[in-house]
């Protein structure tokens, strides 16, 4: 009998585009992700996230606004948590790849249709989606850095 497929968390779901494994490995302790969010009348805001306290089940993820560092969060999740963000259901999901142009480069993706909007999980970096679309939002990741040192203070 072989082992269950990690990627799928469940009955009528998709398959997840990475493991919680997968995440893990990819998030060591000060990776910090900048999000750049457009919105439908133009403006535009940067967010970021950052991976501190990591150990094997999981890390602290810190986050805010760069506009306004008073909305600083931080709250302790499961590599199992963030995998569980990107288990579409499959009746009402489409899963395709795709060639990507971002912030990051050229990105091969997987592009998951849903009926809340359009993610594109790129293949090189295990975890959030690199762009997003709901409702005329598009949430698009412009860096990664991995360096525990990263150049972005939280709010005080």
């Amino acid at each position: 009998m072989s082992a269950p497929d990690p990627h799928l968390l469940g009955p009528g779901l998709l398959p997840t585009p990475f493991t919680a494994a997968q995440i893990r490995d990819a998030t060591g302790p000060g990776k910090t992700i900048r999000i750049r969010i457009d919105l439908p009348d133009g403006t535009t805001a940067t967010r970021v996230n950052r991976f501190s306290e990591t150990d094997a089940d999981g890390a602290t993820l810190e986050r805010w606004s760069l506009a306004d560092r008073s909305d600083l969060s931080a709250d302790r999740v499961t590599w199992l948590d963030l995998q569980r963000h990107a288990a579409f259901d499959a009746a009402t999901t489409t899963v395709s790849s795709e060639s990507l142009t971002t912030p990051l480069g050229e990105v091969e993706c997987l592009r998951y249709d849903t009926e809340d909007g359009t993610f594109w999980f790129s293949l090189a970096h295990p975890g959030m989606p690199v762009q997003y679309e709901s409702d005329g939002v598009r949430t698009t990741v412009v860096d990664i850095e991995r360096n525990p040192r990263a150049n972005v203070a939280p709010p005080a």
